[in-house]
């Protein structure tokens, strides 16, 4: 079953417009790992109306509430309503009921039945769009990949031609394993450039010639032949890594933010369980802030002494040029990494240097719990250099309780982000109503 609707667009919690972000998530367990204990939803919550169906499902994929019993007591309603809600979601096919855990109880009696989501019922297409090459995944609505293909792509090659053919790809990754396009609920795509989310519009893109203001998201829907009407969400692809990683390995870290360093150099920050982007989507682009030792080198924004300009993939691979060492791109300087190379080892080490200075003042203002390095320099030269230089320049405070480390997801973080950013904006509780209004249940 398949999201044929447009997003509409809601000032109100739970619903957001096409292409940005889904509002901050509940809180979903504590800081030890636990599940918290179900408590009652705020009265004025309730009286707003707002214990529908999709709250009673946020309520069961959050763990809150996951038993009939349960839900009453949160949300204060009838057992009658409760019943009357569930079965919206019964037969959308977005929730089953199964056997429950043991009783907790010196009498005995039978285990209540267990609610949870259905990771079944639909899946999700994602890209993630790099400067010489694109990963795109069929997943499931849990974040696992039934699918993927990755291949060369020009980014300078303009829009039209690079979504066009991600929507063959899409359509190839169905074909291949045996999905229909009506079993698609969405699309994801991470850009490596500042992303517009009210408009999922790419907004002066310095490695993304020709893509300023371009409509992406009705170009891909169109490229995506099988299924032209899609819901299309576009993000910066250091957001969407920062946000699949989190959301799958740190989920009870409140303040966490990753620097991906390839080609140029991005951060990605989550704020209680939601992508921090600033006023315009603008928030994260530390490789345009400008550091003393890169005052003669030209950036490719146009501006000299970028941090980008000194510390990223590409300008690492620059400097091997210059010794006579053949390294094009952050790719190549990763391969020269993983074989030991000792100028581009030294060379790394010397990049996550400058990063590290600039991070100790991100880290002094931003206090994340995990801080976490991804992209081609993201190795033991590189974390080395970061780390030197982020503990001594930052303060004490700012580092007693964080934790420096490397991608847990690799090359699939940005695919895993898109397809977690379009799950969790399609069943957030006011969207969910939307859906289920329109789907006729």
């Amino acid at each position: 079953m398949g999201d044929r609707e447009g997003l509409m667009g809601s000032a109100r919690r739970g619903t957001t417009t096409e292409g940005s972000a889904p509002p901050a998530n509940e809180p979903t367990g504590t800081g030890d790992g636990t599940a918290p204990a179900a408590r009652p939803l705020p009265r004025a919550r309730a009286a707003a109306g707002q214990s529908g169906a999709g709250e009673l499902l946020h309520l069961v994929r959050s763990g809150r509430a996951t038993t009939r019993g349960a839900l009453q007591e949160v949300t204060g309603l009838s057992r009658a309503t409760v019943g009357q809600r569930l079965g919206r979601l019964f037969r959308a096919g977005w929730v089953r009921e199964g056997a429950g855990g043991p009783v907790d109880s010196p009498l005995g009696g039978r285990p209540a039945l267990r609610l949870e989501f259905d990771e079944t019922h639909a899946v999700v297409l994602a890209a993630a769009l790099e400067t010489r090459h694109a990963r795109t995944a069929l997943l499931t609505l849990g974040g696992e990949i039934i699918a993927e293909r990755s291949g060369p792509v020009a980014v300078e090659d303009g829009p039209d031609a690079v979504l066009g053919g991600l929507g063959a790809r899409f359509g190839e990754l169905l074909r291949e394993s045996g999905r229909s396009a009506a079993s698609v609920c969405g699309i994801g795509l991470a850009v490596p450039g500042p992303v517009d989310t009210g408009t999922g519009r790419v907004v002066q893109p310095p490695i993304m010639p020709g893509w300023d203001g371009y409509d992406i998201r009705t170009r891909l829907r169109r490229a995506f032949t099988e299924a032209p009407d899609l819901p299309v969400l576009v993000d910066n692809d250091a957001n969407l890594m920062a946000y699949g990683e989190q959301h799958t390995h740190y989920p009870h870290c409140a303040a966490f933010a990753l620097v991906k360093v390839s080609t140029g150099i991005g951060a990605g920050v989550v704020v209680d369980g939601a992508v921090y982007r600033g006023i315009d989507g603008g928030a994260g682009d530390i490789g345009h802030i400008r550091v003393p030792e890169g005052a003669d080198a030209l950036c490719r924004c146009g501006s000299h002494g970028c941090l980008a300009a000194v510390a990223s993939g590409g300008a690492v691979a620059r400097r091997l040029t210059e010794v006579g060492v053949a390294a094009a791109s952050g790719s190549d300087v990763r391969a020269l990494l993983e074989a030991g190379h000792p100028e581009a080892v030294r060379f790394a080490r010397e990049a996550g240097r400058h990063v590290g200075e600039v991070l100790a003042t991100v880290v002094t203002l931003l206090n994340p719990g995990v801080l976490m390095i991804a992209g081609d320099l993201a190795g033991t030269p590189f974390l080395t250099g970061v780390r030197e230089l982020l503990y001594q320049r930052a303060l004490p405070r700012s580092t007693a309780h964080l934790d420096v480390v490397t991608s847990r997801l690799g090359e699939r973080a940005a695919l895993i982000g898109a397809a977690t950013l379009v799950v969790e904006h399609l069943y957030a509780p006011g969207r969910a109503e939307e859906r289920l209004a329109a789907l006729g249940v």
